[in-house]
């Protein structure tokens, strides 16, 4: 995932490490930026499959 504010490139589950303390532990729909703090929500499911598409696309064409 990339952070829309800084542009760090970082997993999701790093952000959901950062993210502590608000209380809202089981419904919260929000990701931390661990670098500057920024919180943002989740990306959707549909969207993770098509960026890991496109990765795995870009890395068989390296390889060609």
């Amino acid at each position: 995932m990339k952070c829309s504010l800084c542009g760090l490139q970082f997993r999701e589950e790093t952000a959901r490490s950062a993210c502590r303390g608000c209380g809202l532990v089981r419904k919260c729909e929000l990701v931390k930026c661990p670098n500057c703090g920024f919180e943002m929500p989740c990306e959707p499911e549909w969207l993770k499959r098509i960026k890991m598409r496109r990765q795995n696309k870009d890395a068989n064409n390296r390889q060609s």
